[in-house]
């Protein structure tokens, strides 16, 4: 090849690794976190528990635990956010049992069988609601009251024995594993611990009027996406 040749591949090369910094750099700046992971072996193939629509152009990440009462009384809010914005804002629940929780991880094992059914929804809303009836139970009398849960939550439609089998096995418990190694990354102080889309939501902001503060930041990413289109 001639000289010419030669500096033409250079200047195509040199182009082709500044592409690639930049967006490598670029990607460095991104929050790995603030993504849906798909139903992975790590996860015992279950998918991510999310409340409203996958697609959704604003994703809210909870990191809670189905004992915590901040978190139960957060439910209905962010259930009604969900709702209020009809497609564009979805929640998706990571959990992340604090050791002081006796019920903690009965609770979570019991919402990812129903998972498992297509129920997760239905079940994390009785379960958050009917916080106080199971918080202090012991094993025996938990584990009928969660039972009784899957029979509300399904109308009677789901599989009572698989839910009894699924909260024991390896696949509810990879994905309370894949959950808290997610939530370790955040080095949580707290639960609920929340973020819109890659910025966190402070703690002062969690009070009575978070719900204004959360409309105030969606419509303003709302705004900046329409604008970007």
């Amino acid at each position: 090849m001639d000289k010419k040749t030669w500096i033409i591949i250079a200047i195509i090369i040199a182009a082709f690794a500044g592409i690639i910094g930049y967006n490598m750099a670029f990607r460095s700046h991104d929050d790995p976190l603030a993504q849906i992971f798909p139903a992975s072996e790590e996860s015992g193939n279950i998918s991510e528990n999310i409340n409203g629509n996958p697609d959704a152009p604003i994703l809210i990440f909870e990191y809670a635990d189905y004992q915590c009462e901040g978190c139960a009384a957060i439910n209905p809010k962010l259930n009604q956010l969900v709702e209020e914005y009809d497609g564009k804002v979805a929640v998706v629940y990571r959990n992340y049992v604090q050791s002081y929780h006796a019920n903690g991880t009965a609770a979570a094992s019991a919402a990812n069988a129903a998972a498992i059914q297509g129920y997760w929804k239905e079940y994390k809303n009785l379960l958050f609601a009917n916080q106080n009836e199971w918080y202090y139970s012991d094993a025996a009398t938990r584990q009928k009251q969660f039972e009784q849960y899957f029979v509300t939550a399904t109308d009677g439609k789901g599989d009572l024995e698989k839910f009894r089998t699924d909260m024991l096995g390896d696949a509810v418990a990879a994905k309370i594993a894949f959950d808290r190694k997610l939530s370790e990354e955040r080095h949580l102080t707290y639960t609920p611990y929340i973020y819109l889309g890659t910025t966190r939501i402070k703690e002062s902001e969690m009070g009575n009027d978070f719900l204004d503060i959360m409309r105030q930041k969606i419509n303003a990413e709302l705004e900046k996406l329409e604008k970007q289109n």
